[in-house]
């Protein structure tokens, strides 16, 4: 028999029916009123001929009315797909029809991206916020409980070849993720948990799902702004926040010699290794900064360093936590201490597998190990490094860009030959693309970037393009992204 769990929303607002769930913008919603909003809005989508296991693709801004929303298909035990409002129409559209979505709810803010896709997409029924709420309520029956196998969100991810991979993540991952997280840093009564980063990404939709399973309260940030978030942290309203590098350099950048409340207890830090320096001016400014290692197969954090190793094992990300376990493999094998190899993983938080992608799941999962495809090495205390985030990924303020999705634009081009992506430093998004080409005819770089701009998401497009007379190949004649940069600096240039 399947091990199942209780209605989350219903069950904490029976535990906590007027502790704070939600404060945005000076306003507050009680757990009792966020289960009341959600249970109204569930019956709304449902006369939209939306039930059990139906998939919905919600394009949506940190605002309460997504925590509704989400609460509202987790009530019709709907599936939600997240959309990344970063992106472009025809890169949802794909995420829509791979996911068999039967209806798309978005912001009225997104019209225009609304329309484009329903153009693509004429059979696919889209929604504003304001429609739904102006729908009339169908009675719907109440699901006391879910399965923990049940799927409650798919998230895509880019793959380093071929289309985005829609990870199923069920209720089973999310609750495990909460627990696991909550066995590291603990869990305190007057916690609240300041999320500023997208609800569309697993690090914000994970802090609305441990809100419920911990009854914390979230403090949502709609657009992330130092200052405001500084003094959040300075008048000790706010005791964790989950941030990225760049984030936490322009919060450092204009904190100057302030310090926050002594209630700020833990800066989640993840998106990507850590510069050592940063971490340094935090330890030097008090602030108790936890680095971590996860992603959207993992339901969020799977690797976190505990506090009492903050200091000794600074650039760590940490040990598994408790519900899940890591190895290192290199060469097929186990890999001894300090040796880099795959970060493999397993544990009730990794995610069942990917959507409509048999041969992903073939090559990603044996017998429950995970292979992350990034690359890392333990010490002899079994603490994780990170050293890269898959070799050719780039991190640029806390999104993934895979070079090959954007190469494959780029060969769009009916003058371009051959093309390259590679991360370059960069003072604030740590990471930002550059591509190299080779051409048939005179391409100006500005001319590249305009084309770029009508297939590619703007954090995607190479923020710097450079004509070469070859790409850097090995023996195979595969690509060398690795040694791209050197063209720079050998004079390789046109």
């Amino acid at each position: 028999m399947e091990s199942s769990i209780p209605n989350l929303l219903k069950q904490r607002a029976f535990l906590t029916p007027n502790r704070e769930a939600i404060v945005f913008n000076g306003e507050s919603y009680s757990f009792l009123e966020l289960y009341l909003q959600a249970k109204e809005l569930a019956g709304k989508i449902a006369s939209l001929h939306v039930g059990q296991e139906d998939t919905v693709g919600i394009l949506l801004k940190n605002r309460p009315h997504t925590f509704f929303i989400i609460h509202a298909l987790q009530q019709l035990r709907a599936r939600a797909v997240f959309l990344n409002h970063r992106l472009t129409p025809s890169e949802m559209e794909f995420q829509l029809k791979d996911s068999g979505a039967k209806l798309l709810i978005a912001e009225s803010d997104f019209n225009a991206v609304t329309d484009e896709i329903k153009v693509m997409h004429p059979s696919l029924e889209a929604v504003s916020v304001e429609d739904v709420f102006t729908q009339k309520e169908k009675l719907i029956p109440q699901h006391e409980e879910y399965g923990l196998q049940d799927v409650c969100s798919i998230m895509y991810t880019s793959g380093t070849t071929g289309k985005p991979k829609g990870v199923l993540q069920t209720y089973g991952n999310h609750w495990w993720s909460a627990t696991g997280s909550a066995l590291n840093l603990g869990i305190r009564g007057d916690d609240s948990w300041l999320c500023a980063v997208p609800l569309f990404h697993i690090s914000g939709f994970s802090i609305l799902m441990r809100s419920v399973i911990y009854g914390n309260t979230v403090y949502l940030i709609e657009q992330f702004h130092e200052e405001n978030i500084n003094e959040l942290l300075v008048t000790g309203k706010v005791t964790i926040m989950s941030v990225v590098s760049a984030m936490l350099y322009r919060m450092l950048d204009v904190l100057k010699e302030r310090r926050y409340h002594n209630r700020f207890r833990c800066m989640l830090l993840g998106g990507g290794p850590a510069p050592r320096p940063l971490l340094e001016t935090c330890v030097e400014k008090g602030i108790p900064v936890f680095q971590s290692y996860g992603m959207t197969e993992t339901s969020s954090q799977i690797v976190t360093l505990s506090p009492e190793d903050s200091l000794r094992k600074l650039g760590s990300a940490g040990k598994p936590l408790f519900p899940s376990q890591l190895k290192i493999k290199a060469d097929g094998e186990e890999a001894e201490v300090h040796t880099p190899g795959e970060i493999i993983v397993k544990g009730p938080n990794v995610t069942i597998g990917y959507l409509n992608r048999e041969d992903a799941n073939k090559e990603n999962f044996n017998n429950g190990w995970f292979s992350t495809g990034d690359i890392g090495y333990v010490d002899e205390e079994g603490f994780l490094y990170v050293m890269d985030r898959r070799s050719d990924l780039i991190i640029s303020g806390g999104e993934n860009i895979y070079p090959a999705e954007v190469e494959e634009v780029l060969l769009s081009h009916p003058d371009i030959l051959e093309a390259g992506v590679t991360g370059a430093k960069d003072p604030v998004w740590e990471q930002v693309p550059y591509g190299f080409i080779v051409t048939k005819a005179s391409l100006s770089e500005e001319d590249i970037i305009e084309f770029c701009q009508k297939h590619l998401a703007k954090y995607k497009i190479p923020k710097r393009i450079f004509s070469v007379s070859a790409l850097p190949r090995n023996a195979s004649n595969k690509l060398l992204r690795r040694k791209l940069m050197d063209l720079l600096s050998e004079g390789g240039l046109e």
